[in-house]
């Protein structure tokens, strides 16, 4: 192994060419310098230097080792750096509901990752009931959550319709069980589908329980099943179903908020927050 004390003083003999002003230069003595030249050679079994009169010269394979020294020392100082950086970086885990990741990824996440260099900003996605959870288990700093309800110890940012979606030439939604794609389990928009079904509805049967709103969305462009989808989703492929007329439980309006945890806000969190609200402003969403 070579060990990078060793290297440092080839590199110093080597520049300077005679061991008396290589030991000035990296603060040693000319007998300490001249054994860890030993070492060294004994390390690598080659003579790395040509000690004559007028000073040292390098032979061929000390040409070589001076090569990998340089790159040596260099990653080394390079790994401390990185790890100095490491300590001395603030983490920011923040939660995203699945199927609205998109929206924040493409623009204020990336604003605010370009912009806080210094900043480890962490992103996790679930389904808002689990992202809630979390944040109370000291999981996240902030989330972005969909709730029916008014926010408590939230901040409203905008809110979401969602309607009752099926292929635009489907049949799925007529046969007499109805199949439907939903979120998984602690989904809010899940919970309001079942919270509101009443048995003087239409018997409805979960065929596709998926995170991805993409999966969501093909399943019912492939006339697979219904499902709740988000308005700003639905497209020429898809037609909305009216809940009465179809015997299907009503979707109320949903709201997405702001979550905090108390005990870990900083100066970067508040930017970072801001950034969020001024997103939710420039795309023009309602908040009601």
């Amino acid at each position: 192994m070579l060990k990078i004390d060793l290297l440092e003083s080839f590199i110093a003999v080597a520049e300077c060419g005679n061991l008396s002003k290589a030991a000035d230069k990296i603060c040693r003595t000319q007998s300490t310098l001249s054994l860890q030249v030993k070492k060294l050679e004994e390390s690598v079994g080659q003579t790395l230097l040509i000690r004559d009169n007028k000073g040292v010269t390098l032979t061929e394979s000390g040409e070589t080792l001076l090569s990998y020294a340089y790159k040596m020392m260099q990653l080394n100082l390079q790994a401390l750096d990185e790890l100095k950086d490491c300590q001395n970086r603030e983490v920011i885990r923040l939660g995203v509901p699945t199927d609205f990741i998109k929206c924040y990824l493409s623009s204020c996440l990336l604003e605010f990752i370009r912009e806080f260099t210094n900043i480890e900003l962490v992103i996790d996605t679930d389904v808002s009931g689990n992202l809630y959870k979390r944040l109370h288990q000291g999981e996240f700093d902030v989330i972005v959550a969909t709730h029916w309800q008014a926010p408590v110890n939230g901040e409203l940012l905008f809110t979401r319709r969602f309607h009752w979606a099926a292929a635009a030439n489907g049949n799925a939604h007529k046969n007499k069980t109805i199949p439907v794609g939903l979120y998984p389990e602690n989904c809010p928009i899940r919970a309001q589908v079942f919270a509101n079904h009443q048995l003087s509805m239409r018997p409805i049967r979960v065929l596709l329980s998926t995170p991805s709103p993409q999966a969501l969305s093909m399943a019912v462009e492939n006339d697979l099943v219904i499902a709740p989808v988000a308005e700003f989703r639905i497209n020429d492929k898809m037609q909305i179903l009216d809940p009465l007329e179809h015997g299907l439980p009503p979707l109320p309006m949903f709201n997405e908020s702001l979550y905090l945890n108390p005990d870990t806000q900083t100066y970067a969190t508040l930017q970072l927050i801001n950034l969020i609200k001024a997103n939710v402003e420039h795309k023009g969403y309602k908040i009601n």
